[in-house]
Order: C-alpha cells, then sequence, then structure tokens
C-alpha cells in the first residue's frame, strides 16, 4: 500500500484566515436567481469573446485530481448544427438557439491528462515533492482499471474494515460517474458565466447520445454528459415561476 503524504506537514495550530479581495454577493445571488432554462431564444447572436470568457470559466470548476477529463464541442457548421437539433429531439431550447454546446466526459483521457499535469509539474521547478508522488502512484492505483480493478475491489474491502479507504473508482463504470461530476461542475461554472455576461442557456438531457457522439466523431469511451443552448431569452423562453421543493427536503444536518 502506497503511503499518501498529500495531507502531511499541515499546519494544525488555528491560523487567521487568509484576506481576500471582498466579493460583490449581491451580483453573485443576481446571476443565480436570474439563471433559468429557456426554452425560446431571440436570434441575438452570443459574441464570440463571451463565449471564450465562459468556456475559461468552466475550466476554472473544480475537478477530480485536477485531471480535467473533459471537453466542450461548440457545434457551429449548419449541417451539424441541425442534425444536432433533431438529435435533441428537435426541442425548442435546441431549435431556436443561436450557440449549441455539448459537454463531453472523457474518461478515457485521464492518464494522457495525468501526464501533461506530471509535466507541468517538473517545469514549475518548485512543485513539493507530495505532488509528484500523488501523479506518480496515487492516481494510477485509484483509475487504473481492467484485471486491476478486481485487485482494488478486494484490497479496498479489506482495507476498509479497519480504517477509512477511497472505495471509488472501481472498474470502469466508477470512472464513467467520476468523469460526469468533473464535467457537470464545468457545465455549472459555464451558464453561470453566460448569465454573468446577460445571457441564457438551457441543459439538455432529453436526447440521442448516439447520435451526439457519431456527428461529433467522438471515440467509444467518450460520454455525452448534455448538450447547452446559449442565447437571449424572449418574453415566451421561460416556462413558468421557478419551482422548487422546500429547502429541508434536501438539506440535511447530521
Amino acid at each position: 500500500m502506497v503511503k499518501v503524504k498529500m495531507f502531511e506537514g499541515v499546519q494544525r495550530d488555528p491560523q487567521p484566515a487568509q484576506q481576500l479581495p471582498p466579493m460583490d454577493r449581491e451580483a453573485f445571488y443576481k446571476v443565480v436567481d436570474s439563471r433559468r432554462s429557456v426554452r425560446i431564444y431571440a436570434e441575438d447572436a452570443v459574441p464570440a469573446e463571451v463565449i471564450a470568457r465562459c468556456i475559461e470559466a468552466a475550466q476554472k470548476a473544480p475537478n477530480s485530481s485536477n485531471l480535467q477529463c473533459w471537453e466542450v464541442h461548440q457545434v457551429v457548421t449548419p449541417v451539424l448544427k441541425q442534425r444536432l437539433v433533431q438529435a435533441c429531439l428537435g426541442q425548442p431550447a435546441a431549435s431556436t438557439a443561436p450557440e449549441l454546446f455539448v459537454f463531453v466526459a472523457r474518461p478515457d483521457l485521464w492518464r494522457r491528462n495525468n501526464g501533461w499535469t506530471l509535466k507541468a509539474l517538473e517545469q514549475r521547478g518548485d512543485a513539493p515533492e507530495r505532488a509528484f508522488q500523488y501523479f506518480r502512484k496515487i492516481t494510477k492505483i485509484a483509475y487504473t482499471q481492467g484485471a486491476f480493478a478486481w485487485v482494488k475491489r478486494i484490497w479496498f474491502f479489506i482495507r476498509g474494515i479497519g480504517k477509512a479507504t477511497p472505495r471509488e473508482p472501481v472498474g470502469w463504470s466508477d470512472m464513467r460517474v467520476w468523469a460526469h461530476k468533473s464535467t457537470a461542475l464545468a457545465a455549472s461554472h459555464f451558464m453561470l458565466a453566460m448569465r454573468a455576461e446577460g445571457f441564457d442557456t438551457c441543459p439538455m438531457e432529453g436526447m440521442d447520445s448516439r447520435r451526439v457522439k457519431r456527428l461529433l466523431g467522438l471515440p467509444r469511451r467518450a460520454e455525452v454528459n448534455m448538450v447547452i443552448s446559449a442565447g437571449r431569452r424572449t418574453e415566451k423562453g421561460v416556462y413558468g415561476p421557478r419551482f422548487r421543493f422546500p429547502i429541508d427536503t434536501f438539506f440535511k444536518k447530521a
């Protein structure tokens, strides 16, 4: 068993909070409160510079091991865009949208991205040894599957009897869940950024994912997380007032 040093050497004495620039709290909640899933868009185009900033915001989303195993495909070719609309079942959120983006989970790219991370750490020159240990050893144990998944399944079960043990991902199904979590976080950042820029979005899961994969030329183990349309809403673009269940139905204290 590899001994994890990532959390060793942390100062446990009380420390003062780091002083950061003050945030505009009201502006943030205004963005959150005004974000709605828009089904009918105006014809206004989304400027390229706005899209670029929103993609950068998506890339800054938190993600597992910072391996960033996702892709965003902006579909701009008219023929492909029409095929994507059809794959989204022709729903107005797709057919009226000036822009369409496909967020793709790529668990199959973890090894490549792990290698990129190690190269970046080496180029920094001042990365701590525990960071190298994590990406040279820990990630390989965590994310290597195949026959090794059965070894991990037994190993984690036995180890977990006596101490806290990470149980996932074990097997490719867990890797799919792992990648979709991070991709969804990136998608959320993207939609909030669009709203902050004055534009609207709609995340769509109602689609033929096989057709979407085919039109984008994605490999077998790439997975469509969601299609997101973007543009400016019309007066009829939002279907009714927002409805959410009471807070106590999902917020619990243990």
